[in-house]
């Protein structure tokens, strides 16, 4: 049983080093996947932009055309 405080202080040596890296890495995979969001909302919201813009500028297109067409009374 004397043996038994060298392995523990050998477990808790190369342990900790060891959860320290997979913290890391997890804490990097997380930071990660946070970016990859804040990207895809983002160009989310430069497309949604684009499209009302577009939709917009066809609307302005339509209504100037129907002013020009349409009969004056």
């Amino acid at each position: 049983m004397a043996n038994n405080g060298v392995f523990s202080d050998l477990f808790n040596a190369v342990g900790t080093p060891v959860q320290n890296v997979a913290d890391i890495v997890g804490s990097g995979f997380n930071t990660a996947l946070s970016l990859a969001e804040s990207c895809v909302n983002v160009c989310s919201s430069l497309v949604t932009s684009t499209a009302n813009t577009a939709i917009q500028l066809i609307q302005g297109v339509s209504s100037a055309l129907n002013s020009i067409v349409a009969p004056k009374q």
